[in-house]
């Protein structure tokens, strides 16, 4: 392994490797990714090069890098290798599919996530939130990260599937959680080898995977059989036909594919994101007195509707800054199809060009004093003089989350809704540990204390 440093002469890459600083590096990248990641932006500048295995990586960290990836050459990269494994989890959905099948399905499944029919969820998200909420007692101790995956695993099958799965919630819940834990294997350069070994995590997934496939085929089998007056996201993917291409509609591989991928992301990083949010809103009380206060003003008793979202300016502005420190999505992996440059850099075919959302949204050139908890900082007035890509929660480009509209969406509705019915205070002064997944997790309970309003 061999770790290079940006220097300001394009392409002169001085090498200072050696057996120390590999095994270092090794060590460093498994045992805290965040951390290394962090170091050798701080260490080397925009720009490092270092390899994992057979894989060359290039690692770029200004937000010019991120819009040339992302938008100016994205059609001179593909998903990279650990997003690619990912398809032993996700199948080919949005999320990996390639080419001409990735905007085959984007355009079969855009409609249904467009942000005028996400609207139209509002009323569910908000009612499921209620209910959640109700069913806390003053002065409960609450893990808020295990509630809100259940909760928008609720809202998620509901809006998306028409599908209350309240009874299954559990069992659900447990099998994803094996799924995205398997992530950790898809980054290594060895995880496919490990996959076909008799391990006891193997035969873990293969039990959670044929738990969701069964979950999701089963959702697409009554969905077929009763199609008339149904108007969730998988009935329209049901009855989608491509116009630009051969008119034809998806398969049931294809279905399944996307509704698995849909619900593990529309559930996981949503979940990510509220938990980091209240954890946040515990620790501040200021910024959650400003949150009470504007939704008096906003919505008085109450639920909020769509029509709120934008109303609710300070709540999106906290939700913002709690997925600029804590990002659902902590890096993007590109590999190059050909040669090219980026930031002056003669960048090979071949390379995993690695962009982390972790680092560039704490960058003190566009984010002073960046670990602060600080929502003013998405005020119009402050926004304006950052680099466009200096911030960028749902990537960018041909691949930006195609479910943006629906996670802001839910995000604000349960906030508000459970905002309005509760106080939280926080259990401790600790942070809480991460663990850098497919999503940004926390590594263990986060507790937080309810108080009537």
């Amino acid at each position: 392994m061999q770790h290079t440093a940006a220097t300001s002469s394009a392409n002169a890459l001085p090498k200072p490797g050696g057996p120390p600083l590999h095994k270092r590096i090794r060590f460093m990248l498994r045992r805290d990714t965040l951390g290394f990641l962090a170091e050798t932006a701080r260490q080397y500048g925009d720009v490092s090069n270092f390899r994992v295995g057979h894989w060359n990586y290039w690692f770029f960290s200004h937000p010019d890098a991120v819009r040339d990836v992302l938008v100016t050459h994205d059609e001179k990269f593909v998903k990279g290798p650990a997003l690619r494994r990912a398809r032993r989890t996700l199948g080919d959905g949005l999320l990996t599919s390639e080419g001409d099948l990735h905007r085959r399905q984007r355009r079969l499944a855009q409609p249904a996530l467009h942000p005028q029919r996400v609207a139209s969820y509002a009323d569910v998200m908000a009612r499921y939130a209620a209910n959640a909420a109700d069913s806390w007692q003053d002065g409960q101790a609450i893990d808020i990260h295990q509630q809100m995956m259940r909760l928008t695993l609720r809202v998620v099958a509901k809006t998306l599937f028409d599908a209350d799965v309240a009874a299954d919630v559990e069992a659900i819940g447990r099998a994803m959680d094996v799924s995205v834990n398997m992530f950790v294997r898809a980054m290594s350069p060895w995880g496919p080898l490990l996959n076909y070994l008799p391990l006891p995590s193997n035969l873990r997934f293969l039990r959670a995977r044929r738990k969701l496939l069964g979950t999701i085929d089963r959702f697409i089998r009554e969905r077929r059989a009763d199609l008339a007056g149904r108007d969730d996201l998988l009935s329209r993917l049901v009855s989608a036909t491509d116009a630009e291409a051969d008119g034809g509609a998806m398969t049931d591989r294809q279905l399944r594919d996307e509704a698995i991928t849909l619900f593990t992301a529309g559930h996981e990083t949503t979940a990510n994101a509220l938990t980091f949010t209240f954890y946040l809103l515990s620790m501040h009380p200021q910024a959650q007195e400003r949150l009470h206060e504007e939704l008096r003003t906003v919505l008085g008793s109450r639920l909020p509707t769509a029509a709120d979202a934008e109303k609710l300016a300070w709540r999106r502005m906290v939700l913002a800054e709690a997925m600029r420190l804590y990002p659902p999505a902590w890096a993007l992996g590109r590999e190059s199809t050909c040669p090219l440059a980026i930031s002056g850099r003669d960048v090979p075919a071949g390379a995993v060009v690695l962009l982390s959302q972790w680092v560039t949204h704490r960058d003190p050139r566009w984010w002073p004093d960046p670990d602060r908890f600080d929502p003013t900082r998405f005020s119009p007035e402050n926004r304006a003089p950052r680099p466009r890509w200096a911030y960028f929660p749902f990537g960018g480009g041909s691949r930006q989350c195609i479910g943006e509209s629906f996670a802001w969406m839910e995000a604000i509705v349960i906030i508000a809704t459970i905002a309005q019915r509760w106080q939280i205070e926080a259990v401790g002064n600790e942070p809480p540990g991460l663990r850098a997944l497919i999503t940004l997790r926390p590594d263990k309970a986060v507790m937080i204390r309810l108080r009537h309003k």
